[in-house]
């Protein structure tokens, strides 16, 4: 079942390659300092995924004006995760769950991911936003069965203003 708001939101601890090395995020650490933004998304390399995560590096300001870290999460190897970055130019911290455990305890992994075109992979992340609040309280959540239909983006930055 999916995390759903009010819910508190399930603590992890996930890679992401940065330019000092891997470095390990745990959500317990961001927690209290500002609000957070999760956004999972399939996979690195494809279309729909680059076209979002660099729209969102491109406006990171106005989430930040909103005391917002926004976080990507999807289930490729840090270093996949750090050559793509580089070679879209996107800059908001990509996290690693490539055991799909964070997927699953937020109730967005698929069973099966786009059997219709045989991939057939379990534990891809479905595109999904949740919006997490400095008491670690989920706040806002939006689920997308279809790979390539995006966030609310207007909700969350709503659900963000709310919070003050």
């Amino acid at each position: 079942m999916a995390i759903q708001v009010g819910d508190k939101a399930p603590d992890f601890t996930l890679v992401s390659k940065t330019a000092e090395g891997p470095q390990l995020v745990k959500l317990a650490d961001l927690i209290g300092k500002s609000n957070i933004v999760l956004l999972f998304f399939p996979m690195a390399f494809t279309g729909v995924c680059t076209q979002e995560l660099c729209d969102i590096s491109g406006g990171i300001g106005e989430y930040e004006s909103l005391d917002a870290k926004v976080l990507g999460i999807s289930g490729d190897g840090p270093f996949a995760q750090e050559a793509w970055a580089k070679q879209s130019g996107i800059t908001l911290p990509l996290l690693s769950d490539y055991e799909h455990s964070v997927a699953k305890a937020y109730g967005v992994a698929y069973e099966q991911f786009l059997p219709e075109a045989n991939l057939i992979m379990g534990g891809v992340a479905k595109r999904s936003a949740f919006v997490i609040d400095k008491e670690g309280v989920v706040r806002f959540v939006d689920i997308k069965d279809h790979p390539k239909d995006l966030p609310d983006f207007d909700g969350v930055k709503a659900a963000l203003q709310a919070l003050g």
